[in-house]
């Protein structure tokens, strides 16, 4: 994954992302491969694999969901959009734009309230790894707030866009 010359401060800092987010995938699968081996030649499977690889997953899917925003590489089910004239995409664009932000500026701030709980309680995994969780889903309101953030991007352009017509 290369970094794209973008502009902004904010969009090299999602190619940053973008390119954590494949580091861990490539972490993922050379820890899932030793994994497995230590369980099929030694006999000895490890005790922390599964729980590291689960938060590893919850990490590049909120590490990436601003950056895949940008990239529009969301999945979308366009076949009504795309029947649309052009201007009325770009309005509908603008309203869908509105209410993504909304929703993830919400989740992003009960996700900072439950962290921080977890943090002040010093809340700890429930299992073989007693990782402390409120660091651990910290990344999970950060998430939800870069998206915010892209989400008020991407309505500027689509407002952009619109009004272009």
């Amino acid at each position: 994954m290369e970094l794209k010359r973008d502009k902004s401060f904010f969009d090299q800092f999602l190619n940053i992302l973008g390119v954590l987010t494949a580091i861990i995938i490539i972490f993922i699968m050379f820890v899932v491969i030793f994994e497995v081996g230590r369980r099929y030649f030694f006999h000895k499977p490890t005790y922390w694999v599964m729980q590291v690889v689960e938060w590893c997953l919850v990490w590049m899917t909120f590490l990436s969901v601003a950056y895949v925003l940008k990239e529009e590489r969301h999945v979308s089910m366009d076949i009504l959009v795309s029947r649309l004239s052009p201007k009325n995409q770009a309005l509908l664009g603008v309203f869908t734009s509105i209410a993504g932000a909304v929703i993830c500026l919400i989740l992003a701030w009960y996700g900072a309230q439950i962290v921080q709980d977890h943090i002040v309680r010093n809340v700890l995994e429930p299992r073989l790894i007693r990782a402390p969780k409120g660091p651990l889903m910290s990344i999970i309101p950060a998430g939800f707030f870069l998206l915010f953030i892209q989400f008020i991007r991407r309505t500027a352009n689509f407002f952009k866009q619109w009004k272009s017509f």
